[in-house]
């Protein structure tokens, strides 16, 4: 056991005769970890990405709900009588009435 510890810690397991067995598990392990580390970054990217999207939709639905109320105002025929009668127009006495037009086909 000591003699393990003692070999990690100088490094001959790295320069004996098979440490191309050690070698290739280094390298291995290596690779897994930098594919490790890009897809968390990875990941995180998208964390952000998507909460960065969340936001822009609040804001949308919010412009959205302000635009319809501000329709739903312009729309009231209360709003429409007074932006008429600023320009001269008045509330007819009579209601509309329709025309029929009879075709003459003989």
């Amino acid at each position: 056991m000591k003699k393990s510890i003692y070999s990690i810690l100088r490094g001959t397991f790295l320069i004996s005769d098979d440490s191309f067995k050690n070698w290739r598990v280094i390298i291995f392990i290596s690779g897994l970890a930098i594919v490790m580390i890009a897809s968390a970054h990875s990941a995180d990217k998208k964390v952000y990405e998507i909460a960065r999207l969340n936001e822009e939709v609040k804001e949308l639905r919010s412009q959205m709900f302000d635009r319809r109320t501000k329709l739903m105002t312009l729309k009231m025929e209360s709003s429409i009588i007074r932006k008429m009668t600023e320009k001269g127009l008045e509330i007819s006495e009579n209601p509309p009435q329709k025309i029929r037009i009879k075709s003459t086909e003989d």
